[in-house]
């Protein structure tokens, strides 16, 4: 058997991870030594800080003026949790499932809260039929799959004059997709996706239209305190002024803030969204000559171009059984990443089995072309032992 040659060429980072993703380039420790501790959250200078990572989300993210943002516990999942028991039950709901976060909001929906709902949904890799998606109806979806790697392509299949309302989980679409502000109600997010920050803190944006929702209904379930928006029946605004509802970190706080400042400074959402898509076609390029590998979002218009689901094609293992071909895929992965070139790009436990390569704007695009042939290489030196000798 012959040793395939290993590239010449390695990663300056080898962090491609869907989730913490890679700090953003030129990131230090350093860069936060302006974090207030050893201080009160609550503190004239602590909530100075919350607020400025509010107005700055605002500016970068080209948040309406009139949407209000607020710092959530419990990362995306906190503030997905807190709108659904917040303001779902006096509409129909829908839900859209094409990868395991929306399937999860579906158990939420369905199992928790025992709301009768009709869910939309597809296989990895595809969307579900957005057509039949119901003005009347309350919507919940995941902009972008971050465990398929398949995404809305727009926001034209929501109504413009639709009565229900739009709750919408864009963790991995956030910083790097165009959103279409005047068709969500809810948005929200986590810092640790497309700007690399710092997990366990989410971001909650709710339109006047999710404003008034919360002001008119009052749910059928006990709330517990980290989910509770209203106080004496109208929102609490302090929330989104920087007062938490819980006691939050202020060094991720700070490193949030670094990055924000840092995307600012490179041009804002637009040079976001071209980093990504830059970072997309390099994998594109790669995938157009490669024969052995396919990606798993089957619709080019539909690709994610943050969390890119690949899957291995090649004959020889797509011949092999489920678990042998899951086997293949996780070798892969832990051969790129015992060389240092490529951490943490196995596929999400719950989707079919491949890599998962994270492209957001704090990605490289040269540390991608740099990866690829180690790629090339760990599938031949793979291949090459499950041959006959």
């Amino acid at each position: 058997m012959t040793t395939p040659a290993k590239p010449a060429m390695r990663p300056a980072r080898a962090e491609f991870s869907s989730g913490p993703c890679a700090k953003r380039p030129g990131w230090s420790p350093e860069n936060l030594r302006s974090a207030v501790l050893g201080r009160s959250h609550r503190s004239k200078l602590g909530k100075a800080r919350l607020q400025a990572a509010i107005d700055q989300t605002r500016t970068v993210l080209q948040v309406p003026a009139d949407y209000l943002i607020g710092i959530v516990p419990a990362s995306d999942t906190g503030a997905v949790e807190m709108a659904l028991w917040s303001l779902l039950g006096p509409r129909p709901v829908q839900l859209l499932a094409f990868e395991s976060f929306g399937k999860d909001w579906v158990t939420d929906v369905v199992k928790e809260l025992k709301l009768q709902a009709e869910v939309l949904d597809a296989p990895y890799g595809q969307l579900p039929d957005l057509s039949k998606v119901r003005p009347d109806a309350d919507l919940v979806f995941t902009w972008n799959g971050t465990t398929s790697g398949v995404r809305v392509p727009n926001g034209d299949f929501i109504a413009a004059d639709r009565a229900g309302l739009t709750i919408c989980d864009a963790t991995s679409a956030c910083f790097a997709q165009s959103l279409d502000w005047p068709k969500l109600d809810v948005v929200t997010f986590s810092w640790q996706k497309a700007l690399g920050g710092e997990a366990a803190h989410g971001m909650l944006i709710l339109s006047p239209r999710a404003v008034a929702r919360l002001e008119s209904h009052k749910p059928a379930w006990p709330m517990p305190k980290i989910f509770r928006l209203t106080k004496g029946g109208k929102v609490n605004a302090e929330i989104f002024e920087g007062s938490t509802i819980n006691t939050p970190s202020m060094l991720c706080v700070e490193d949030y803030l670094d990055t924000l400042k840092w995307a600012a400074s490179i041009g804002g959402l637009a040079e976001l969204k071209r980093r990504a898509d830059t970072n997309l076609r390099v994998l594109e390029d790669w995938v157009a000559k490669t024969p052995w590998v396919a990606f798993l979002a089957e619709d080019a218009a539909t690709r994610s171009n943050t969390s890119v689901c690949l899957k291995v094609v090649a004959p020889q293992i797509a011949a092999l059984s489920g678990e042998a071909q899951a086997d293949f895929a996780k070798r892969l992965a832990a051969l790129v990443e015992k060389e240092g070139v490529a951490l943490d790009i196995g596929g999400y436990r719950d989707a079919p089995p491949g890599l998962r390569i994270w492209c957001g704007a704090t990605v490289d695009a040269d540390d991608l072309r740099a990866l690829t042939p180690w790629l090339d290489w760990a599938f031949d030196t793979i291949a090459a032992e499950l041959s006959p000798a």
